[in-house]
């Protein structure tokens, strides 16, 4: 397809949380404490793979602007798998930055939900951390390694607000590059001076920011954040429901 179609509405609204950040990290983190072991496994690469079934289903479930997004979504995904990092973090990056930003009370009847790619996309709207997650795993389908990126909370100074982004290490020790639906480019960490860097984590695990220069503290595993246990719990359902 030769047009973009993963929005069917314009974007309203500030595009990031309107929750207060709580910028003493341990308190937070205990707020959405799970007792479940570290080495469990999360999400593997093919998961987000629909085959003709489960997107009829979702057609008739979600009617033709679902159906249309989530079919780009995955010409996305199979088109995309040979081309190089950056350019595959620019086409998925502009891709979710199409949607509709939604606050999560209006969007869920929730304070704070975080949505599944396919409850994102058939939905057609979501939050900053919707968006990152979606951005996160559609890159990891798309072969990008987990280990190079990780979901970042900040505080969007300028908004004086809660947001995530989605960040991209091209090696260990580089300078993050940083997804956002607040910027539209993709900019090393150090050009977003406004965004303070708070905590990070993917699936395997969780960091406590020293600096935006991307050198955090490792402070255990990213099972302990509750929501991020709850979306990968729905990815799981969703994957084992399909007709």
């Amino acid at each position: 397809m030769n047009e973009s179609i993963a929005s069917t509405a314009p974007a309203t609204g500030k595009r990031c949380s309107r929750r207060a950040i709580a910028f003493r990290l341990w308190p937070f983190l205990l707020a959405f404490t799970v007792l479940i072991l570290p080495g469990q496994s999360l999400c593997l690469a093919g998961e987000f793979s629909l085959d003709n079934k489960a997107i009829e289903k979702i057609h008739r479930q979600h009617g033709e602007y679902a159906w249309r997004r989530v079919v780009f979504w995955q010409d996305l995904i199979q088109s995309g798998t040979g081309l190089g990092d950056m350019m595959k973090l620019q086409k998925v990056n502009a891709f979710f930055n199409e949607l509709e930003f939604i606050n999560d009370s209006d969007h869920w009847g929730k304070t704070d939900y975080w949505a599944t790619p396919l409850q994102t996309l058939t939905s057609n709207g979501g939050d900053c951390e919707d968006f990152s997650i979606a951005k996160y795993f559609t890159l990891i389908e798309m072969g990008i390694p987990a280990e190079r990126m990780r979901l970042t909370y900040v505080k969007a100074l300028e908004l004086n607000q809660a947001h995530m982004v989605l960040t991209y290490y091209p090696k260990p020790d580089a300078e993050p590059m940083i997804l956002d639906n607040l910027v539209a480019e993709i900019r090393p960490s150090s050009e977003r001076t406004d965004l303070l860097p708070v905590y990070s984590f993917n699936g395997e695990g969780l960091w406590l920011a020293k600096n935006q220069a991307g050198n955090d503290k490792h402070v255990g595993h990213s099972s302990r954040l509750g929501p991020w246990r709850d979306v990968i719990a729905r990815i799981s359902d969703e994957y084992t429901a399909r007709p």
